[in-house]
C-alpha cells in the first residue's frame, strides 16, 4: 500500500513540475485595454503580433498598436512607444456626431505613402502627390477649405506625427491637431512590369568607278534603346474628425508607362470622391 502511494506522490510531483515549468516558458501579452494573454509569440512584425493560446493551435494576429507590453517566456520585458497614443485611441470610438464649428468643411491631405514593387520608395514622392492633390481639388472643391500641404506638414511635425509614428494616432487626433473635418490619405503602387526594347539601323554605300577597277566604301550603324515599364495604381482613402470613413478606393493607370506617371489613375479617383465638385 505504501508503495502505491509512493508512486502516487511521485507522479504528482511530476505534473505539478511539468505544468510548472511550461506556465514558466508561455509569453504573456498585455493590453491597452488592460487584457492579458497568455500563450506562444510566433512573430512580430512592424505592425502585428501573431500569436497562440496557451493549450491550442489556432493562430491569432494581433494590432501592435493594441499592444502595451510583452512579457517574453525568457523573462525580458518589451514596452511599446506607442501605448500612450493606442490608449487615447480606445476612448475616440467612431460616434456618427456633428464636427465643431471650427473643423466645419475644412480638409486636410497628409502625405502620401508611395511603394515601388511593394517597398517604401522615396518620400518626396509621396508629398509631390500630396500637393497634386491640392492642386486639383483647389480648383474642384467649392465651399470646401484646403489646409495647403506646408501648413499641414508643419502642424504635424510640431504634434510629432512623423512617418514612423502616424499609426499610433486615429483620425479623430489628426483632425484636431490640423483643425479640419476631412482627411485625406492615399498610397501610390509602381510595380516593375515588362521591359521593351528596340533597335534602329542605318547604312550608307559609296561606289566609285576607277577605270576597270571598282571601288565600294560602306558605312552602318545601330542603336538600341531599352525602357522599364511600370504598372501603376493608386488608392485613397477619406476619413471625417469622427473617426468614420467615408470614402476608400483605388483604381490602375489602363495602360504602363515608362516614367510611372500617377497622374491619371488618381484624377480618376478624385472625381468620384465626396468632396469632388465640378
Amino acid at each position: 500500500m505504501k508503495f502505491y502511494i509512493i508512486i502516487f506522490f511521485a507522479f504528482f510531483s511530476t505534473e505539478t513540475f511539468a505544468q510548472g515549468n511550461q506556465t514558466s516558458k508561455e509569453d504573456i501579452l498585455q493590453k491597452n485595454s488592460g487584457e492579458i494573454l497568455k500563450g506562444k509569440i510566433l512573430r512580430i512584425t512592424d505592425n502585428e503580433i501573431t500569436f497562440i493560446y496557451s493549450g491550442e493551435t489556432a493562430e491569432y494576429v494581433i494590432k501592435k498598436i493594441d499592444v502595451a507590453k510583452i512579457t517574453h517566456s525568457s523573462g525580458r520585458v518589451e514596452d511599446f512607444v506607442q501605448n500612450q497614443t493606442a490608449q487615447l485611441r480606445q476612448k475616440d470610438p467612431i460616434s456618427m456626431v456633428a464636427s465643431s464649428t471650427e473643423h466645419h468643411n475644412r480638409i486636410a491631405i497628409l502625405p502620401f505613402t508611395f511603394l515601388l514593387d511593394n517597398q517604401q520608395g522615396a518620400e518626396e514622392i509621396g508629398i509631390k502627390a500630396q500637393q497634386d492633390v491640392y492642386d486639383f481639388l483647389s480648383q474642384h472643391s467649392s465651399g470646401y477649405k484646403i489646409i495647403d500641404p506646408r501648413t499641414a506638414n508643419a502642424a504635424l511635425i510640431q504634434a510629432g506625427v512623423t512617418r514612423e509614428k502616424i499609426m499610433g494616432f486615429t483620425m479623430k487626433n489628426l483632425c484636431d491637431i490640423l483643425g479640419t473635418e476631412y482627411i485625406i490619405e492615399g498610397t501610390i503602387s509602381q510595380t516593375k512590369g515588362y521591359l521593351s526594347s528596340s533597335t534602329f539601323g542605318n547604312s550608307n554605300t559609296t561606289i566609285k568607278g576607277d577605270g576597270d577597277k571598282v571601288k565600294a566604301k560602306g558605312i552602318s550603324s545601330s542603336i538600341s534603346d531599352s525602357s522599364q515599364q511600370y504598372d501603376v495604381k493608386v488608392t485613397l482613402q477619406i476619413y471625417m474628425d469622427n473617426n468614420a470613413s467615408i470614402y476608400n478606393n483605388s483604381h490602375k493607370a489602363f495602360w504602363t508607362t515608362t516614367d510611372g506617371s500617377y497622374t491619371a489613375p488618381l484624377e480618376y479617383i478624385l472625381k468620384r470622391s465626396p468632396l469632388y465638385t465640378k
